[in-house]
């Protein structure tokens, strides 16, 4: 075990999955623009869910979302929740985000307010996530993805780029 999972293991994992919501449908978030979000909205549809960071060696897979995006708008909806969790990736303002994603990277996929993914402060959203799938990000760009049923059926970590097959297969299904 190297440093940095050492460092993850005593730090991140001390916490225990709770369970914040009955299904993801009972949630309701703030995107980046302030406006609540009814979860419920979702049902029915595939999300990848990640969270993002604009200083970050995995900020590329920007592109790749938008072009997941793109390519399958009726097979996925991507869900992207800035985190500055990891290294203080993500310090600016949603309003800053939000453009950031827009000007670098043509991002018109739904884009969250920022949120905390791990730790004791950790979002609803990323508390569910964590009891469903017992995985919690270890960095950013980590992904998962919720089928149409509500269920989420896979964790994909930092390394797993949003176009890799295993993700296209699974939502094209």
């Amino acid at each position: 075990m190297g440093f940095f999972e050492f460092l993850y293991a005593k730090i991140f994992r001390t916490t225990k999955p709770r369970r914040t919501a009955r299904t993801i449908y009972d949630l309701t978030i703030k995107d980046i623009n302030g406006n609540d979000v009814d979860f419920n909205s979702y049902r029915g549809k595939n999300l990848l869910i990640v969270n993002t960071a604009s200083k970050c060696g995995f900020t590329p897979q920007y592109k790749d979302l938008e072009k997941l995006h793109q390519a399958y708008p009726d097979n996925i909806t991507i869900l992207g929740f800035p985190a500055n969790n990891f290294l203080w990736q993500e310090p600016g303002s949603d309003k800053d985000i939000a453009s950031f994603c827009q000007v670098n990277y043509g991002v018109t996929f739904k884009m969250f307010t920022k949120v905390d993914v791990i730790g004791k402060h950790q979002h609803p959203l990323y508390q569910w996530l964590h009891y469903q799938t017992g995985n919690v990000p270890m960095w950013n760009f980590c992904k998962y993805l919720v089928l149409k049923n509500g269920k989420v059926v896979r964790f994909f970590p930092s390394k797993v780029n949003p176009l890799d097959p295993v993700i296209v297969n699974e939502i094209i299904q």
